[in-house]
C-alpha cells in the first residue's frame, strides 16, 4: 500500500509480541542525519515500548545508506542480536547515483537475509525530494523507524516461535 495511504506509525499494540527477551542491532546512515535521527528515535522508542532494555539495543553508524550493509553484517558477526535494523535514507537527485545507491543497498540487505539466521529489516526511505523524507520520518506519514522496529520483533518473534 502506498505510504500516502498509510501511516506507518499506525499498527494494533496488541498484534505485536513482547520483545522483554530480544536483542537488537540499529546501524544508521550519516548522511541525511536529521532525517535518519529521527528514524533512529521512532525505532528505538518502539522497541522501548515493546519491552526491550536499553542494553539491548546496539547503535552504530556508517557514512552512508550504501554503507548499510557492511555495518548490518559487522554487527551480526561480532555481536549476539536477534535482528538488526538498517536505517538510512536516499533522497532523489540528478544523476542516476540514487538509482545505484538504492539497488546496491536493496540487494545487499536482502544477501544478508539470506546469508545469515537473523532477520536484517529494511528501513531506508527512497524518497524524491527532502520533504517526502520527513514526511515518513516523523511526519504526517508515520515513522518508518517505528515499521522497522515492529517489524524486527515480529520477525524475531517467527523464528523463537519456529524453534519452540
Amino acid at each position: 500500500m502506498a505510504t500516502s495511504l498509510k501511516n506507518l506509525s499506525d499498527y494494533n499494540i496488541e498484534d505485536v509480541p513482547s520483545a522483554e527477551t530480544m536483542k537488537f542491532g540499529i546501524v544508521v546512515s550519516e548522511w541525511n542525519t536529521e532525517i535518519t535521527e529521527a528514524l533512529f528515535n521512532g525505532a528505538f522508542n518502539t522497541l522501548i515500548k515493546h519491552g526491550v532494555n536499553k542494553e539491548n539495543i546496539i547503535k552504530k553508524y556508517v557514512p552512508g545508506s550504501f554503507e548499510l550493509t557492511a555495518g548490518a553484517k559487522y554487527i551480526a558477526e561480532m555481536t549476539d542480536v536477534d535482528a538488526v535494523i538498517c536505517l538510512g535514507c536516499v533522497i532523489q537527485g540528478d544523476t542516476p547515483h540514487f538509482d545505484y545507491v538504492c539497488s546496491g543497498v536493496t540487494q545487499g540487505i536482502t544477501q544478508l537475509n539470506l546469508q545469515f539466521p537473523i532477520p536484517f529489516i529494511f528501513g531506508v526511505l527512497t524518497t524524491s525530494n527532502e520533504q517526502q523524507a520527513l514526511d515518513r520520518a516523523g511526519g504526517k506519514h508515520g515513522n518508518k523507524g517505528d515499521e522497522g522496529a515492529i517489524t524486527a520483533i515480529k520477525m524475531v518473534h517467527m523464528k523463537q516461535s519456529l524453534k519452540a
